[in-house]
């Protein structure tokens, strides 16, 4: 068995040093590899490659599934940033900002057509693979338009976002583990639960991301509390904070939402913790944890081959507390 660093920099050798990308057209294809030498945690392409050792020695198909879900990943990320204006993706100019938006677009649209070149080397199970990968490529489309649409949106509700993270977040997680126990050889009840373990490691993740914007420390995050609430983002902490909020704190929560003053992040904070909110997310982010382990736990499989998921998905949901 392999650990998440060990598989992490092999995967790394493979898929940087054999990216697909021919050299002409060179002003399509340099941002391609641009983006994909800037690095990235790997975290999802080597999740399918550790549901794959639980079933055995990693498979050669599981190589390509790993780097089509890599390539499918970055695909959404060039074009999150064009939708978001980002100047910025892991701390250097994003594709568009530095090679134009025409090409910005293109080359994330070539992106995604490379990831399914990947699939194409897989030669069993690739019907299950296929359709599940291209289901996933869609409600990754459908939670982004999600996360769009809510911006213009004053009525949210919680049960509405917690599924448009786990379509814009959580079921490429689940994407990825199950892929991997499709190429082992596991059962239909082993993928399905590596699926759900996946998809709801990915929805506490994701929550837990919510409330480290607001609460987390600064000197560990790399980065200032409270972005999402400058961009008045509909996270967990504010759709909460507005539900459990009296007339009084509703209307204060509202002349928030309109103002941009400095006291701003303070005084949402504020609201979060008068309103509850930030106690609930913590009690979210646990509920939402103790399913992913206890689905992981469900997998017929000897607890030692379990171990380094364990320790990964352990590790994702204590950045900080």
């Amino acid at each position: 068995m392999h650990s998440f660093t060990e598989l992490t920099t092999e995967f790394e050798n493979r898929f940087v040093s054999a990216l697909p990308f021919p050299q002409s057209p060179n002003t399509l294809y340099d941002p391609c590899r641009y983006l994909l030498q800037l690095g990235g945690k790997r975290v999802r392409p080597v999740l399918c490659l550790m549901a794959n050792e639980l079933m055995g020695d990693v498979h050669e198909d599981a190589w390509h599934a790993a780097a089509a879900i890599e390539l499918l990943h970055n695909f959404t990320l060039i074009h999150d940033d064009i939708m978001d204006k980002a100047p910025l993706r892991r701390g250097f100019a994003t594709i568009h900002e530095k090679y134009g938006m025409a090409t910005g677009i293109l080359s994330g649209d070539v992106m995604s057509i490379f990831a399914y070149q990947q699939l194409a080397y897989i030669k069993q199970p690739l019907t299950a693979v296929l359709q599940l990968f291209n289901k996933t490529a869609i409600e990754v489309c459908e939670g982004q338009q999600y996360d769009m649409d809510f911006e213009q949106r004053d009525d949210v509700s919680i049960d509405e976002y917690l599924h448009m993270i786990t379509l814009k977040t959580s079921v490429l997680l689940a994407c990825s583990l199950k892929m991997g126990g499709l190429l082992g050889g596991a059962t239909e009840g082993n993928t399905d639960r590596l699926y759900s373990f996946g998809k709801n490691l990915g929805i506490a993740f994701q929550l837990q991301d919510d409330y480290l914007d607001a609460f987390g420390h600064t000197d560990k995050l790399g980065k200032q509390n409270g972005g999402d609430i400058k961009a008045n983002k509909k996270t967990y902490l504010l759709l909460k904070a507005i539900t459990n909020a009296s007339a009084e704190q509703k209307q204060t929560i509202e002349t928030l939402l309109e103002n941009d003053d400095d006291d701003k992040v303070a005084s949402m904070l504020n609201m979060f913790t008068t309103t509850k909110a930030d106690i609930q997310c913590r009690e979210a982010v646990q509920h939402y944890s103790d399913l992913a382990f206890k689905c992981l736990e469900d997998v017929a499989a000897p607890s030692k081959r379990k171990q380094h998921l364990h320790e990964l998905a352990s590790y994702l949901l204590e950045r900080d507390k």
